[in-house]
């Protein structure tokens, strides 16, 4: 290959390779043509033969096709690269490569390529744009008239410097092509921009939107808060009417039931009841009951010294003999006749009869008044401590519980009805205050057992025991826990007022109690309840016939795995808590080391708790205090439970109270057992099935019916 042929090859190789465009801020229009301009070069330069071949062999250069150099100039003046004469090839227009090259079968064979390169003329710096490119001669031009000549066997490159933002590259692209792809690429661009218009409008409409939404959102909120400002207006002035009903009503039954006064005993002072006009009238009726009736009894004795002589037992006296009888007697009294007698004597006894009827309604009523002083005895008691409350005035704990009136107070806590604000609901808010002259270490444990029954609690779902919804702390002395609020009253409430319940309602509550245990046993870590009771059983709707919840898990045992054994089950660290009338025996076992228990601590309680249903009593330590308990032993000298005769109870029900009461806790039954017990399975009644063939009888199961089936 010749020296010029390999000099332009060369040429164009570096032009390619170190050109690189100056950079300026270009607007978004000249970006997108920018962007077009530079990915149609790589393409052009990725597929060309030419380019990829030139620094290697440029006769493979020749033979690959067409090779075109354009250099596109903005806003820069174009310096030419070459210097040439007019002659052949010249015309003022731009020429291919192959025009200047002859390739085998171009201007003849044998023919040398250096002779056919035409001169490179100037480009004119004014005409630069991709419709004239620079390769093109205007007629006139200073570049065109003041060209140097040069013979076409030889190529002189002349370094110059460069100013452009293009550069060439090699393509088949012609103009009109190009063209076009510029005016698609702009039309592009402009849907580009109209669609990010289109989107900024959208943008700005979603921030009207959203602004209008915040400015409703503040009313909403502005509008919530006066609701919720008049709800709580509403409920204090309703609890505070409750409140004013409640006293005048316990202020009425003051004087109709009684009250307590102040008794002076020595240097000491305490509180003695006195009965109201209700009872002192009962009192004067049952005294002129008991007057009535000696004097019956008076006239009666006194009849039967006039009984006819027909009607005596003994054989009858002479006349004579009974005058002088009667003589003696410093009396005479006519004989009745046996008419009179008879009519006398059934007088007597209709009148004992009334009397015997107004002493039962008397007694009826004594009762059902104790049952009403009962209930009026604990409203005072309610009354007196919540007039000495801290929160007696309605605050609102936690900005959300509002507080209406007091439940009731136990030793360390007091239970509120409250409203909450957020939910919308009613709620029982307890209050653990603590001591202040306790110890720290005291309180911490007192707390630690707080915070240890909520985290049990916390995690209970079942519908038969009460839901914990919340917990907080108010100060380093007091916290609050936040109960499901249930409008009746316990089960222990219940039998101070009615004092026993049918077997059906008792086997209710039993059924429902062993299912909450029962879910107590299956989640994983179990848990013993350890002080079921009357008190801790609430009736959802006030009566026997309904729904139960359990509560109060204060004393509750977590049987995890470090602590708890299968076979013997755990130790009892609070020996010495709970309710002593409820608990088994294994409870009361002193020794070296703690007593075991387990699940079978509840089936006694449940035991216990049903027999004092159906009894009206309890059947261990009944009428004994705790302390007398413990001292005597009451509970470790319970081997077998007794049934008294009345009321009369089936003998199922029995039988499923022995099973809960057995005193070896080995041979007790636990949870799992109890929930399967026949006794708590629904009665199969009797029925009869009529067959065409055979007529077969199905035998009944329950205990109600002992009569045959028959076709």
């Amino acid at each position: 290959m010749s020296r010029p042929i390999r000099a332009c090859a060369a040429w164009a190789l570096s032009v390619t390779k170190s050109w690189r465009p100056q950079r300026k801020s270009p607007t978004t229009r000249e970006r997108g043509r920018g962007k077009q301009s530079r990915t149609m070069a790589a393409k052009v330069r990725c597929r060309s033969p030419f380019l990829r071949d030139l620094s290697h062999s440029p006769q493979s250069c020749l033979a690959g096709g067409h090779f075109v150099v354009r250099i596109y100039q903005r806003h820069t003046d174009f310096q030419p690269f070459f210097s040439s004469s007019p002659g052949k090839g010249g015309g003022g227009r731009g020429q291919k490569i192959s025009d200047y090259f002859e390739f085998a079968g171009g201007s003849g064979p044998g023919t040398s390529p250096a002779r056919s390169l035409p001169p490179v003329v100037r480009s004119s710096p004014q005409h630069h744009s991709l419709s004239n490119p620079p390769g093109t001669m205007q007629q006139g031009s200073p570049s065109s008239m003041g060209s140097a000549n040069t013979e076409h066997s030889s190529c002189s490159l002349k370094p110059v410097s460069l100013y452009m933002n293009h550069k060439a590259t090699q393509s088949d692209l012609t103009v009109e092509k190009l063209t076009a792809m510029e005016n698609n690429k702009n039309s592009d661009l402009e849907k580009k921009e109209g669609r990010i218009d289109d989107l900024l409008r959208v943008n700005c409409d979603l921030r009207r939107q959203l602004d209008e939404q915040q400015r409703m959102l503040e009313r909403y909120k502005e509008r919530l808060n006066k609701c919720v400002t008049m709800s709580k207006k509403l409920l204090i002035e309703k609890s505070k009417q409750e409140k004013m009903a409640c006293r005048d009503k316990s202020m009425q039954d003051r004087l109709r039931l009684g009250h307590f006064t102040t008794v002076r005993h020595g240097a000491s002072f305490t509180e003695q009841w006195t009965d109201g006009y209700a009872f002192q009238n009962l009192i004067k009726q049952q005294e002129r009951i008991n007057s009535q009736r000696e004097d019956i009894e008076r006239q009666r004795k006194a009849l039967a010294k006039r009984k006819p002589p027909s009607m005596a037992q003994t054989p009858p006296l002479s006349l004579e003999q009974n005058k002088r009888k009667s003589k003696a007697n410093g009396a005479e009294s006519d004989a009745l006749s046996q008419a009179e007698y008879h009519e006398q004597e059934e007088i007597f006894k209709l009148r004992l009869g009334h009397l015997k009827k107004e002493e039962a309604e008397i007694q009826a009523e004594l009762e059902r008044l104790e049952r009403v002083r009962n209930l009026h005895i604990r409203e005072l008691k309610r009354i007196h401590n919540e007039d000495n409350s801290t929160f007696k005035d309605h605050p609102t704990l936690n900005d959300r519980y509002l507080l209406l009136y007091l439940l009731g107070r136990g030793g360390f806590s007091e239970v509120y009805k409250a409203f909450d604000l957020t939910e919308q609901r009613y709620v029982a808010v307890k209050i653990h205050q603590l001591n202040k002259n306790w110890r720290d270490e005291k309180k911490e444990n007192y707390h630690k057992h707080a915070c240890r029954e909520y985290r049990i609690h916390k995690e209970l779902d079942h519908p038969r025991i009460v839901k914990l919804y919340d917990y907080f702390s108010l100060d380093t002395d007091s916290f609050c826990t936040v109960l499901e609020y249930c409008e009746g009253n316990d089960l222990d409430f219940y039998l101070k007022q009615h004092k026993l319940m049918s077997e059906k309602e008792g086997r209710s509550i039993i059924m429902q109690m062993v299912n909450a245990l029962k879910y107590l046993n299956e989640i994983r870590p179990p848990i013993i309840h350890y002080d079921l009771k009357p008190g801790n059983i609430l009736l959802v709707n006030g009566t026997a016939c309904g729904e139960i919840k359990i509560t109060d898990f204060g004393l509750s045992k977590i049987m995890d795995d470090d602590s708890y054994n299968s076979v013997d089950g755990m130790e009892l660290t609070s020996q010495g808590a709970g309710t002593y009338w409820y608990l088994p025996p294994e409870c009361f076992v002193v020794g070296k080391e703690p007593p075991k228990i387990s699940n079978k601590v509840d089936v006694w309680s449940v035991g216990v708790i049903f027999y004092q249903a159906l009894y009206g009593r309890k059947p261990f330590g009944h009428n004994q205090s705790q302390q007398d308990i413990l001292q005597e032993n009451t509970i470790l000298k319970a081997t077998e439970v007794q049934f008294p005769p009345k009321p009369v109870v089936t003998p199922e029900a029995k039988a499923f109270i022995r099973r809960c009461l057995v005193y070896r806790k080995e041979d007790r039954i636990d949870v799992h057992q109890l929930a399967s017990d026949p006794f708590l399975m629904p009665h199969i009644r009797k029925s009869v099935a009529t067959s065409g063939a055979s007529g077969t009888a199905i035998p009944s199961t329950s205990s109600s019916s002992n009569s045959s089936a028959s076709n």
